[in-house]
């Protein structure tokens, strides 16, 4: 579950990115986060993926604050607009990384997604696409198992075909794991 109430932050340049939010999302749910850029979207992701700490209020996920927290952090996958992936790494290695530090990884889950995903798990990540980028980030977010999901701008650089399946994927872990799920979005 995810709860914010009141969370507030502004920058040092004195832009207010969050004011005073609430909401709830429960276990097996769904949020779409719309809205032009700027409006406090990715922030709001960060503060609920432990990144940043909102200046007041409360942030919790699974009844637990998330900044600075080990384990709130590993049930949760964040997979920023700007996904950093080392570009020498390969997913394979990636995915040795992941399950070192994620006590939920499934090597069923990654084995369903090699055959799903149209792209080599040998390749170095420097040498894909954005769009190929992007599907490594998600499946291995997902073969997490995460407990809390955190998309910022995910379908961006997908083609129809990839995002159709994304969202397939999401759908079907949310009606087997009971995640909550936040997706932002400007378009």
């Amino acid at each position: 579950m995810i709860r914010l109430i009141e969370a507030e932050k502004t920058y040092d340049n004195g832009t207010h990115a969050l004011n005073g939010v609430s909401f709830t999302v429960n276990d097996g749910e769904f949020v779409f986060l719309v809205g032009p850029s700027g409006s406090g979207k990715s922030t709001l992701l960060r503060i609920l993926a432990g990144v940043y700490r909102p200046d007041s209020g409360r942030v919790l996920i699974n009844g637990q604050a998330p900044f600075e927290n080990e384990q709130v952090k590993r049930s949760t996958v964040f997979i920023s607009d700007y996904p950093y992936l080392a570009p020498t790494a390969t997913v394979r290695r990636l995915a040795r990384l992941y399950r070192s530090v994620y006590p939920g990884w499934s090597e069923d889950y990654f084995a369903r997604m090699e055959k799903l995903f149209p792209i080599s798990f040998d390749a170095r990540l420097g040498k894909m696409s954005k769009g190929m980028q992007r599907q490594a980030a998600i499946l291995l977010g997902l073969s997490t198992q995460p407990r809390c999901i955190l998309f910022d701008e995910i379908f961006d650089g997908l083609d129809p075909v990839v995002r159709e399946l994304v969202k397939k994927l999401l759908v079907d872990f949310v009606a087997e794991n009971g995640a909550s799920v936040m997706i932002a979005s400007h378009n």
